[in-house]
């Protein structure tokens, strides 16, 4: 009895050690990427399009990004990529099978782990110097000041479906005049949203406290991202749209377009040049069917055409 409890003290500490030794060696390791990483030589390349000046710029900004998945990791990583040093990340999901088809952190190494550690690691691995704040209880109330504190842009990559998070977060950017950016994948597509201090407000444009239940907010949501709604006639399999079940279909093509629209024009907002279309003017491109178009709802969801779009689409949910 005596031998297995000494043996068992014994493997206990050998454990605590391992556990210290692999601490000490991860320190070092950040310690030597910090060390060996260079910012200037990283981000060289985006020099020609933007100016030197305006690369410390880019670098010095904090971008809150709501939603680590799809299109929230591709924003990360691309606006990483950019150079942008200062991030509040939200979610708080953990990476299942069925993201793999579009997610950026979403591997087989990475299964069951929360999304904003894998993404914040990855952003890490990008730019060691990184600073971000990770809020993995998700946004609520109580903490969305605290995640858009000292913040230049919030670029919205909730789930299509968090419509009570979406709200609480578009509402505290308004009060607080930041610049919001909204992507939406859309079939082989994607739709782009702008909301800036001064403009139209998102509820104005959405008009969400018109309708009373979540789902006929939901649509309100839809035919605002969508008004061209160019991704329908090539939807193959409507089975696979589900309000009731909170589930649709995506491609990873969708995802990536978000981002290179969402951070252009996050690039035009934090370096304070280039047209912005803000609401109640949008954008939608269209890959498979090689088509653009600049929308534009100056009465937002109130308008007719969009009343007529609710019935529509609400009679399609519902059968």
């Amino acid at each position: 009895m005596k031998l297995n409890q000494s043996t068992f003290i014994q493997s206990s500490y050998q454990s605590v050690y391992l556990d210290i030794f692999f601490y000490l060696l991860t320190l070092r390791i950040a310690q030597w990427e910090k060390k060996m990483f260079n910012y200037d030589k990283a981000f060289s390349r985006n020099i020609g399009w933007v100016t030197e000046e305006e690369q410390q710029i880019l670098r010095g900004k904090k971008v809150a990004i709501a939603g680590a998945g799809g299109v929230g990791g591709v924003h990360l990583l691309t606006l990483a990529r950019l150079g942008v040093e200062n991030f509040y990340i939200s979610d708080f999901d953990d990476f299942e099978v069925h993201n793999f088809n579009r997610q950026s952190g979403a591997f087989m190494s990475t299964l069951g782990q929360q999304k904003v550690d894998v993404m914040e690691k990855m952003a890490l691995d990008i730019n060691p110097n990184a600073n971000i704040k990770s809020f993995p209880e998700g946004i609520f109330e109580h903490n969305v000041d605290e995640f858009l504190e000292g913040v230049d842009l919030y670029v919205d990559a909730l789930d299509f479906f968090a419509l009570q998070a979406r709200k609480i977060v578009f509402k505290k950017c308004y009060e607080k005049n930041i610049p919001v950016i909204t992507a939406a994948p859309l079939g082989m597509g994607a739709a782009c949203l702008c909301f800036m201090p001064g403009k139209m407000t998102y509820e104005k444009y959405f008009r969400f406290e018109d309708k009373k239940t979540e789902n006929d907010q939901l649509i309100q949501f839809l035919i605002g991202l969508s008004p061209a709604m160019l991704q329908r006639p090539y939807l193959v399999d409507s089975s696979r749209v589900s309000f009731k079940e909170k589930r649709g279909p995506s491609t990873p093509m969708a995802v990536n377009l978000c981002a290179g629209i969402a951070e252009t024009y996050a690039l035009k907002i934090l370096l304070g040049r280039g047209e912005i279309i803000a609401a109640p003017y949008g954008i939608h491109f269209d890959a498979y069917r090689n088509k653009y178009k600049k929308t534009w709802r100056p009465f937002g969801n109130a308008g007719l055409m969009p009343r007529i779009m609710f019935y529509i689409a609400k009679k399609i949910v519902e059968e």
